[in-house]
């Protein structure tokens, strides 16, 4: 459920907001920060798929060196339509990409999928701007701690603790310096005391949200 990086290991590090299926966009979007493949990092907060022009492309980012990304509740429908055999609510969310692939496309994305099973759902970020966790909705919990057990599918949907802070009454989390979501499409990225919401809608016509942190 967890994982721990060790941001020493790279020169600089970037924390992407939701893809879905967003490739050429990111791709520019590192070109311009000159991001260096054999040097720097990118985290990515889930969601690579669904809804944008290219799944697959942004589902083969796993296999780079230079990408890591948490499970998004997009990867957790795609994972559960395959295990149940059924497609309609992935079909409905975005999904319909899959079944307009071809044979070779759809074996490709099928084994790629099968890898975001083994994505954490929580990323432990160690690095210049200090304790960094990056999750995709929400850390379900008013304290972090490492491996600290906490509820999957808060970790992928919840939105309740954004609601507070847009209402003006969310709290700190204690136990790490910063928490990075996405799931939740803004207009701009929202920063409530320690919690960073940097999902802006690429996929909708928004901005690409990259925020460097070391």
């Amino acid at each position: 459920m967890y994982q721990r990086i060790d941001g020493n290991t790279w020169r600089h590090i970037w924390i992407a907001g939701d893809l879905h299926g967003c490739h050429q966009r990111l791709l520019n979007e590192l070109r311009e920060r000159h991001f260096n493949p054999y040097k720097d990092l990118l985290i990515c907060v889930g969601d690579l798929i669904d809804r944008g022009p290219d799944s697959l492309h942004c589902l083969q980012l796993l296999k780079r060196q230079w990408f890591k990304t948490v499970r998004g509740n997009h990867e957790q429908m795609a994972i559960d339509a395959l295990n149940a055999g059924d497609m309609t609510l992935w079909s409905f969310n975005g999904g319909a990409w899959f079944n307009h692939l071809s044979g070779k496309e759809q074996h490709m994305a099928y084994q790629a999928l099968r890898e975001c099973d083994q994505l954490p759902y929580i990323i432990e970020l160690h690095c210049a701007s200090g304790v960094n966790i990056i999750a995709h909705a929400d850390y379900p919990s008013d304290h972090y701690a490492w491996k600290k057990p906490v509820d999957k599918e808060s970790v992928l949907w919840r939105r309740e603790r954004l609601s507070e802070h847009l209402a003006g009454k969310g709290g700190a989390i204690s136990g790490a310096d910063h928490f990075w979501f996405g799931h939740t499409p803004l207009k701009h990225r929202v920063d409530a005391t320690n919690q960073h919401y940097i999902d802006t809608g690429a996929v909708f016509g928004g901005e690409m949200t990259l925020v460097q942190v070391q």
